[in-house]
This record gives structure tokens, C-alpha cells and sequence, in this order.
């Protein structure tokens, strides 16, 4: 498994690289289009749709980024947009952990399906837009949520369970711990503060010259939050559907919304801090 792992994670970065370097855009663009449509194929089959109709799904959500690049918005300011979908991911993930893995049933499956296509629609157009705005800007949103999640999963597993009587969510996903979010955002808050100082056009200088640093802490501390909402309500789809990963698309790794699930709130809600 650890070898599967490692040829899959040099595949993919092999891949990654040169399109987030490249001079243009469009590449990675290009690239998270593709895996923005593999997330859909999979929430897809999570949701009980058969093989043609979470082709569909997929096709839907490419024309779906497609006519939105075409019309321009990855270049274009989107505050209401932003907005919106902040919005939504907050209301909705907030209802969907009070309700539990039981409640997801619940929902008619219609409004399911495209829940998750307006989620990974939004994603798509973020983490491009983020792109034209420049690699730093880019990258600093990304490294928010793997940092967030390295600190948790070290933190978590050396502290959890000492300071708080119960699990973050232990019907959802047992393995975590109140520990670990602490842990993820104070690696967050820290890493915000030294990548201020060392760094040039990122969200955290944006966020720090407009607001100041208590904004500045406070924000990534909400982001950094909002991604462990990101990662139980794929927990919870997860064990509706009685599957342990989304696909099996990536060896070793699961599937691409096993790998995307933290960024699908984070990436809206960061464009809406830095539009503000």
C-alpha cells in the first residue's frame, strides 16, 4: 500500500508541477477541469447513480466550468459569488453535521446531485481564478489546508483525547479529535504569520494589509475550520453511502474527493475574504 501510495502521489506531482509553473494559466486550468469532473463522477456513484448517469454528471459539471471560463468570470472579480457560496457552505455544512450520517438520506436526491455540482463548480472557478491571480496567491490557499491537515493529524495523534472528554465527530469519522483542529490551527495561524514575513502577494498580505493581524488570524483560523467541514461532510456522504473511499481512481489515495474534500468550502471562502 505505501509503495502503491508513493508511485501514485510522483505520478500526480509529476503531472501537477509543470502546470502550475507554467508561464499560462490555462494548463492548470486545464488540469483541475479534469479532476473537477472526476469529483463529480464520483459524487455521482455516492449518490446511487448508475454508470451513464454519473458520466453525465461529469459532462454537466465540465459545460457547467466550461461557459463560465468562456464568459470570462476566472478573470473577473465575483464578490456576490463568493458571498453566496461562503454562505451556503456554512448554513449547509453546519445543518448537514447537526443532522448525521442518518439525516443525508433524508435529502431528495435531486438536490444532492446538484448540491455537490454547485460545490465543485465553485471550487473550480476559485482555485482557477487563483491561478490568474498568481502561483504565491495560489499556493497560499492550498498550503492552508495541507498545513491544516498535517498539524491535525500530528497533533491529533499525540494529544488526542487529553484535554477533551469526546471525539470531534465519532459517528461520523471516530479517528477525530478536538486536539487535532486545535493543532491544525495553530499550524495555520503560525504558518500565515511567517509566510507574511518571508512572502510577497498572497491571501495572508492581503488579508494582514487590509485588516490587520487579528483578521488575519481569525480568518485563517475560520478557513482552517471550514476545511475539517469540508472533510466530515465527504466523511458522512462517505457512510451513507457505505463506501470507505469515493473511487479507486487514485492507487493508494482513493479517490479525487478524497484528496479535494477540505478544499471544496475553503477555496469559495477564501476568494470571498480576499474580495472583501
Amino acid at each position: 500500500m505505501l509503495r502503491q501510495r508513493i508511485i501514485t502521489a510522483l505520478v500526480m506531482l509529476a503531472v501537477l508541477l509543470p502546470a502550475l509553473f507554467s508561464t499560462s494559466p490555462t494548463p492548470f486550468c486545464l488540469l483541475a477541469l479534469i479532476l473537477i469532473a472526476a469529483g463529480a463522477w464520483e459524487w455521482s456513484r455516492l449518490n446511487g447513480l448508475g454508470p451513464a448517469g454519473s458520466i453525465g454528471l461529469g459532462v454537466v459539471c465540465v459545460l457547467a466550468c466550461a461557459v463560465s471560463w468562456y464568459a470570462g468570470w476566472l478573470q473577473k472579480p465575483l464578490p456576490l459569488l463568493w458571498a453566496l457560496g461562503g454562505a451556503a457552505w456554512v448554513l449547509a455544512g453546519a445543518t448537514l453535521l447537526r443532522a448525521g450520517v442518518a439525516g443525508w438520506p433524508q435529502i431528495p436526491g435531486a438536490v444532492r446531485l446538484v448540491g455537490g455540482l454547485v460545490a465543485l463548480w465553485l471550487a473550480w472557478i476559485a482555485i482557477s481564478q487563483a491561478r490568474f491571480i498568481g502561483i504565491e496567491f495560489l499556493m497560499s490557499l492550498l498550503m492552508l489546508v495541507w498545513v491544516a491537515d498535517v498539524f491535525a493529524y500530528f497533533s491529533g495523534r499525540a494529544l488526542g483525547g487529553r484535554f477533551s472528554k469526546g471525539k470531534l465527530a465519532p459517528s461520523i469519522s471516530p479517528g477525530k479529535s478536538w486536539e487535532g483542529v486545535w493543532g491544525g490551527m495553530a499550524g495555520v495561524a503560525a504558518m500565515a504569520l511567517v509566510w507574511n514575513f518571508f512572502g510577497g502577494d498572497s491571501l495572508y498580505s492581503r488579508l494582514q494589509q487590509r485588516h490587520g493581524v487579528l483578521m488575519l488570524i481569525l480568518a485563517v483560523l475560520f478557513l482552517a475550520a471550514m476545511s475539517v467541514v469540508g472533510d466530515l461532510v465527504e466523511s458522512l456522504v462517505k457512510r451513507s453511502a457505505g463506501m470507505k473511499d469515493s473511487s479507486s481512481l487514485l492507487p493508494g489515495h482513493g479517490g479525487v474527493l478524497d484528496r479535494v474534500d477540505a478544499l471544496l468550502p475553503t477555496l469559495p471562502l477564501a476568494m470571498m475574504l480576499a474580495s472583501v
